[in-house]
């Protein structure tokens, strides 16, 4: 018999608008009465100029805005969590996960940059406090938060990664990550470089090229059918019957290739240039 651990792999994901339809940015904003507007404004300019990991903007704004730091306590970051929209099926995914599927073992940990309050509190019940890696702070008494611990954003996703990789003693080829967006570029480069399974869940090109899969679905189950075809090596008709006996049909399954192309209109066509 094969060693179990070659049939054991992290599954990690990202959570805001991976495993939620929300940005938390956003939802928190809306609830302590920041116009969404600044924020996003706020957020974009900071991005610009990469004063922050791509994605630790809230976490910097939470820090040194005046606004944010004025009004957001941490009863207000586990508020957002009750509000934030939850894709579908994510506690039968982790279920599904955490059971096996045909003798491969996955353990299911959330990698994100948004507040761990938030995300503790939107998975509570769903996925074990001890698997769920998001910015950390230090706060008052009164709430307010005083300092920041860590910042699971950009490269520091790829920290967590790395130490839950000899945790678990596992190859760095048994991970599968899914995400969306820029933040989740260094850590996706990092698994490919080092033959892991990277899931890109949203069309945005900045991770779309990037990732090894894409699949777009309002259902976080959805991810399982590139890691049966991936992992398993299952065939198509297979998973369309695992999907079943699972209580969810595949009603669509469309498979296309993007070509993402810029064309700009030059004074004199190259092939005319070449014949003078």
């Amino acid at each position: 018999m094969a060693d179990k651990s070659l049939r054991r792999y992290i599954f990690a994901s990202d959570f805001d608008q991976t495993l939620t339809f929300n940005d938390s940015g956003y939802v928190l904003a809306e609830l302590v009465g920041i116009p969404v507007d600044d924020f996003e404004r706020k957020a974009k300019g900071m991005a610009k100029i990469n004063l922050v990991q791509q994605g630790a903007e809230l976490a910097y704004l939470l820090l040194h805005d005046p606004e944010f730091r004025e009004k957001v306590r941490k009863e207000h970051l586990h508020e957002v969590g009750k509000r934030i929209r939850l894709k579908g099926e994510i506690q039968l995914l982790y279920q599904i996960l955490k059971n096996g599927i045909d003798g491969y073992e996955f353990d299911f940990y959330v990698l994100s940059a948004a507040p761990r309050e938030v995300i503790l509190s939107a998975l509570e019940d769903i996925v074990p406090q001890d698997h769920i890696f998001g910015t950390e702070f230090l706060y008052k008494a009164s709430g307010e938060i005083e300092t920041i611990v860590r910042a699971t954003a950009g490269y520091g996703k790829v920290a967590v990664l790395d130490s839950l990789l000899e945790q678990q003693v596992t190859g760095p080829d048994h991970v599968i990550y899914t995400g969306d967006g820029s933040s989740d570029i260094h850590v996706m480069l990092h698994i490919n470089a080092r033959d892991g399974l990277t899931i890109a869940v949203s069309e945005s090109r900045h991770v779309s090229q990037i990732a090894k899969r894409t699949v777009l679905s309002s259902s976080a189950l959805a991810v399982l059918a590139p890691i049966l075809e991936e992992v398993a090596r299952w065939e198509r008709s297979r998973i369309r019957s695992f999907f079943e006996a699972n209580g969810m049909l595949i009603q669509e399954w469309e498979r296309v290739r993007t070509d993402w192309l810029t064309l700009k209109t030059v004074s004199e066509p190259i092939e005319a240039k070449a014949n003078v």
